[in-house]
């Protein structure tokens, strides 16, 4: 009963974030940018957000996050297969979403913020939600993420940063393998948890996207 009624007054106070999750190479910055364009909101960079963790994590607390902030490029990738470096991810074992909480409380809630990190999961989130479609989890088609992580990769400084010197190819193909994980795990929460998935496929454009998450998200009222 505590923790939930912890959870209540946790959604209460988060009431005016929006949640943009899912699996990578879906555009969820772009759509996140385009949301800004268009709505009065705030967005929350994941990625941005995950260099002030460092100071906040412990071996004995988040082990996992502790483990990857310790480790090169390389040697999270170099030796493993997906099934190993989708098992070692922090945010699959719930490390990094209080840290997103902290955060989000600390910012005004004099406008909606818009949360972009596919570390999001539907299980961490479900429980401060006020109505299902305040988080939306993007999952691209198999074609579409391939078109674009390998866009993405394409310039060898930041395959280098990635992964170190180890075969980009094949560093690739293990990203991909892990990230189709990733979204299946996504994918089964959500279901679970009763949380709309939207495929992206290319077919739409991302202001059309933009359109449909606004509305699911209640933005422009």
């Amino acid at each position: 009963m505590a923790t939930e009624n912890r959870d209540v007054g946790l959604g209460r106070r988060l009431s005016h974030v929006r949640w943009l999750a899912g699996g990578t190479g879906t555009g969820k910055s772009t759509l996140a940018r385009a949301l800004a364009e268009r709505h009065d909101v705030l967005i929350y960079d994941g990625d941005h957000a995950e260099r002030g963790y460092v100071s906040r994590c412990t071996a004995a607390e988040q082990p996992y996050l502790w483990a990857l902030l310790h480790a090169s490029g390389a040697q999270r990738w170099n030796g493993r297969s997906a099934q190993e470096v989708f098992a070692s991810m922090p945010s699959l074992h719930g490390e990094t979403f209080g840290f997103v909480v902290d955060d989000l409380l600390a910012l005004p809630a004099d406008r909606p913020v818009l949360v972009d990190d596919f570390r999001t999961l539907p299980r961490d989130v479900a429980p401060l939600l006020t109505w299902p479609e305040q988080a939306a989890f993007l999952l691209p088609t198999p074609t579409f993420r391939h078109g674009a992580l390998r866009a993405r990769f394409a310039d060898p400084v930041r395959a280098r940063a990635n992964w170190g010197e180890s075969d980009h190819g094949e560093a690739l193909a293990l990203r991909l393998a892990r990230d189709e994980l990733w979204d299946a795990e996504v994918r089964r929460q959500a279901a679970r948890s009763g949380l709309p998935v939207v495929t992206v496929d290319g077919a739409r454009d991302v202001f059309d996207l933009a359109d449909d998450l606004a509305a699911r998200f209640r933005l422009g009222r």
